[in-house]
């Protein structure tokens, strides 16, 4: 089980939204936004089509003081956004790359900004587990709607199953934050396919 180590990769900034959810690569995530500094973040990302970061929240909660993160997060990019009660953004925010913290500092209004390194895309990679597993999340897809998960599907990549079944099926948010640390598409898809099979969702 192979776990994210340094790379030289080149640093950059972003904003950090500390959340109680896990987001992957491919995923799409609804938020409601009402606190100023998240606002004004959110304005900014659309104003300039930047990114901000997602990260867990590992001490601390959503709203009021600064939470600390973990240190392995996702970037996302607001795909939608509607504001329809003044002083609430709704928007749906798509994941794209993880990345690693490398260190934080806070703003005068309560935003941390995150000094990160992206980690590198997965390679392919053949898993044994991958058409069974597949076959469950087009099955979720169907059922919840093309809206409700980012295009485009790639039924046929072992990450992005991997991390759609981390994203919709019941396990610990600490659970779901070491499968978005894993570096390895095959031993995370193992690892998911095992609770398939242990909750009876495949055979």
């Amino acid at each position: 089980m192979n776990i994210l180590s340094a790379g030289p990769a080149p640093r950059e900034t972003v904003p950090i939204f500390p959340l109680s959810t896990v987001l992957y690569p491919g995923m799409r995530l609804p938020l409601r936004i009402f606190e100023q500094r998240y606002m004004d973040m959110a304005k900014a990302c659309l104003k300039h089509d930047a990114m901000f970061g997602v990260c867990l929240i590992r001490e601390g909660a959503e709203v009021g003081s600064p939470a600390v993160p973990e240190p392995v997060g996702c970037l996302a990019r607001i795909a939608e956004w509607d504001m329809e009660t003044v002083g609430i953004l709704k928007v749906k925010a798509d994941g794209l790359e993880r990345f690693r913290l490398i260190e934080t500092r806070t703003t005068g209004s309560g935003l941390i900004l995150g000094d990160i390194e992206r980690i590198a895309a997965e390679a392919g990679a053949p898993a044994p587990e991958l058409a069974q597993s597949a076959e469950f999340v087009r099955r979720v897809v169907e059922a919840l709607g093309s809206s409700r998960f980012a295009q485009p599907y790639r039924y046929d990549d072992a990450s992005w199953v991997g991390f759609r079944l981390a994203e919709i099926l019941p396990l610990r948010m600490a659970v779901k934050q070491k499968l978005l640390e894993l570096t390895d598409p095959a031993a995370r898809l193992a690892i998911l396919h095992r609770f398939l099979r242990e909750q009876n969702l495949v055979g």
